[in-house]
């Protein structure tokens, strides 16, 4: 298991921590806000109240010993991005750090980031696909061109075969695996034959993955 230093307890980051340390991590959870570290205290490692703009600060609480550090500073732009600069010039190995925008976003990566998140844009793609069709559970952006989609089988295609339905040669979209109950059925063959219920596991180009949405209807 990992050490995780989280700093900006807002929504997202509180969440982060909380989800890190269920997962068996270490966890230090990092806020200016008295009240926001107080409210995540008791549910991670160590919690501490610093201005994360401070390097010496930071240096004391031992952000260096770090491999990973998430910036999840929420409105505030200019301390998210100053934060992370910080945060390089120490040499801390990987930063991931939210952006709310598409700006804040090129900046981040500008000035060191590893990984930028946009978690709220990305919630917002996911929903999209969802509400597109009953039978899309789930969508992950692999590139802002290309996703993956997990789709349940309907009634009307039960029975067909991967080879009848021809997704790859219709829709350029390539299945990956199928989710049957508790079993996985992995890199399927063409006469593989799909039942009520099955859990396609798809990738391809997001146009491409729209039209299957069409089809799943």
């Amino acid at each position: 298991m990992g050490d995780y230093a989280v700093i900006g307890l807002g929504r997202f980051g509180s969440s982060v921590a909380h989800e890190l340390t269920s997962l068996g991590h270490t966890v230090l959870a990092i806020d200016k806000n008295e009240q926001a570290v107080a409210h995540v205290a008791t549910h991670v490692a160590r919690a501490v109240q610093i201005d994360a703009t401070d390097p010496e600060a930071l240096r004391q609480v031992g952000i260096t010993n770090f491999e990973t550090v998430i910036v999840a500073i929420g409105v505030d732009t200019q301390e998210s991005i100053l934060t992370t600069l910080i945060l390089k010039e120490l040499k801390v190995p990987r930063v991931v750090a939210k952006a709310v925008n598409e700006l804040q976003a090129k900046v981040l990566e500008r000035v060191g980031a590893d990984l930028v998140v946009r978690p709220e844009r990305d919630m917002g793609i996911r929903l999209a696909h969802m509400l597109g069709s009953a039978n899309v559970l789930d969508y992950l952006e692999l590139t802002p061109e290309i996703g993956v989609e997990e789709v349940r089988v309907p009634e009307k295609l039960s029975g067909q075969t991967l080879r009848n339905l021809a997704l790859r040669t219709r829709f350029g979209v390539s299945v990956l695996l199928i989710r049957r109950g508790a079993d996985l059925i992995i890199s399927p063959g063409a006469d593989t034959s799909l039942r009520v219920g099955d859990v396609l596991i798809v990738v391809g180009p997001n146009r491409q993955l729209t039209r299957l949405e069409e089809l799943l209807r």
